[in-house]
């Protein structure tokens, strides 16, 4: 049986887009992880959510693997993006579009511009 250490990087170099989340993409836990989902899934990402909550080591193990203190936890071709309020600020700002654009991640522009026209 792998660890949760390996576990991890696993499902980050398997899939473009991870999402470390209390709950699924359809049944978020909790109102971060809700919030991300809910972003992801409008904007159209295509990406693996893994339930923290189905799996103490993972849930552990993801705080210090990224060495991030919180759940959820986004993660872009392997790298880290950040939390909760980090993603929400950079959907806002358009980060999130560049780094998308950058990794080849497809995703609705339009639908990311509707996110920041109702955050305005």
């Amino acid at each position: 049986m792998s660890t949760p250490e390996e576990q991890i990087k696993e499902q980050i170099t398997s899939n473009d887009v991870v999402f470390f989340m209390k709950g699924t993409s359809d049944a978020p836990q909790c109102g971060f992880s809700s919030r991300i989902a809910g972003v992801l899934n409008f904007m159209g990402v295509e990406y693996k959510d893994v339930n923290v909550l189905a799996d103490e080591g993972i849930r552990q193990g993801i705080k210090e693997f990224s060495d991030w203190p919180t759940i959820p936890q986004l993660y872009v071709k392997g790298e880290f993006v950040g939390g909760c309020d980090i993603v929400t600020e950079m959907v806002i700002s358009g980060e999130l579009d560049t780094l998308l654009e950058e990794n080849g991640i497809a995703f609705s522009k339009e639908a990311a511009d509707k996110v920041r026209e109702a955050n305005a």
